[in-house]
């Protein structure tokens, strides 16, 4: 659902400078609730029903759903040869489609592998919070069940940075080496309210309104109003298909968020397993700062703390490279997805360098 973005912001959609946050005002909920005012509420629940599943014949899973004890992820995994690349998304609903623009090209060089969290696109939906260390054992369940062994590189953009660290902690004997792609840090809702003091944000609350109108259709009418720069046709055309069965998952991970950075930011060292840190650097432009009610200059002093925040991210490794990108927003594998692929395989280079034999074809 393309309606799910995520700028330059702290990492809970309640507060200012959120990492992630649905495009979706009050303004805008409170026309769709107009319209769905003139509708019977019936034929609202029965063009969602049907729409759920003509999006299921539509739109079948590019990978396979495994099953992890109950419910099944989908799991995407491509090409042959070690170490195995493990993509992690942001908080958004394009889950697997995130990579679209690198997942292929790593493929050709190494197995690679996207999946879908729990409720996102194909993957069901689970009943427990989705925090950090949750998000880590249903990977970690997901990979086992469909045998695919370590050593693995995690690819984490946003939100997937911390799940990626999580995993790391928890799962460390399998994790060869990282790259994070513009990841958030444990401690950045504290840097950005003292750097930059932004205001009260709503968006949480129309939020928690939106997941519980997602039976009667509107959120699917929504969903299509609009679409993201340098995001691929068929990902918006996708995500926008599942915007009713996503948006559930986004607000469990959105409500976990400050659980999330405190488990992943348990971890600050990564020892000397090689480390790519890439940092979005683009100014915001016009209309967001003004979506934002944020001045240029708030919004230089933002990408001061950003690139203050990512320098401590790379200092977690002995062999890291901090990158910045001064012509790429949050989303770097869509604008610069030549960039990610050479950080990707810059990491599964020097992961083969270490291990004699690793690099040969499984």
């Amino acid at each position: 659902m393309s309606s799910f973005t995520e700028p330059h912001h702290a990492p809970k959609l309640s507060r200012p400078f959120r990492w992630f946050i649905l495009r979706l005002s009050f303004k805008r909920l409170s026309l769709g609730l107009v319209a769905l005012a003139g509708l019977p509420i019936a034929a609202g629940s029965t063009y969602e029903a049907l729409s759920r599943y003509w999006v299921k014949e539509k739109y079948p899973p590019p990978g396979r759903l495994v099953d992890i004890g109950g419910r099944k992820l989908h799991l995407d995994c491509r090409g042959q040869g070690e170490p195995t690349v493990i993509f992690e998304a942001g908080l958004d609903s394009y889950g697997t489609l995130s990579w679209a623009r690198v997942h292929d090209t790593v493929a050709g060089v190494t197995r690679a592998c996207a999946y879908d969290r729990a409720g996102i696109m194909w993957s069901e939906p689970k009943s427990t919070p989705q925090h950090a260390d949750a998000v880590a054992d249903d990977l970690h369940a997901a990979l086992a069940a469909a045998g695919e062994k370590g050593p693995f590189i995690l690819v984490g953009h946003s939100i997937g940075g911390p799940y990626s660290m999580a995993y790391t902690r928890k799962f460390g004997d399998q994790v060869a080496g990282l790259v994070f792609v513009d990841a958030s840090h444990p401690e950045q809702v504290a840097r950005f309210a003292e750097a930059v003091n932004p205001p009260k944000d709503f968006t949480s609350d129309a939020l928690k309104v939106a997941s519980s109108l997602t039976w009667t259709g509107i959120i699917r009418v929504m969903a299509a109003a609009d679409g993201e720069p340098d995001v691929p046709a068929h990902v918006t055309e996708q995500s926008r298909a599942f915007a009713g069965t996503s948006l559930a998952a986004v607000m469990s991970e959105n409500r976990n968020v400050d659980r999330t950075l405190a488990e992943a930011g348990s971890l600050r060292t990564l020892g000397d397993r090689p480390l790519v840190v890439l940092t979005a650097m683009a100014p915001l432009i016009e209309a967001s700062l003004k979506t934002e009610n944020m001045s240029r200059e708030k919004d230089m002093r933002r990408r001061e703390v950003w690139t203050k925040l990512h320098e401590d991210e790379a200092s977690w490794s002995t062999r890291s490279r901090h990158q910045l990108l001064p012509d790429s927003g949050h989303y770097i594998q869509f604008t610069r997805p030549g960039v990610v692929i050479a950080a990707v395989l810059e990491v599964v280079n020097n992961v083969r360098l270490e291990n004699i034999g690793v690099g040969e074809m499984r």
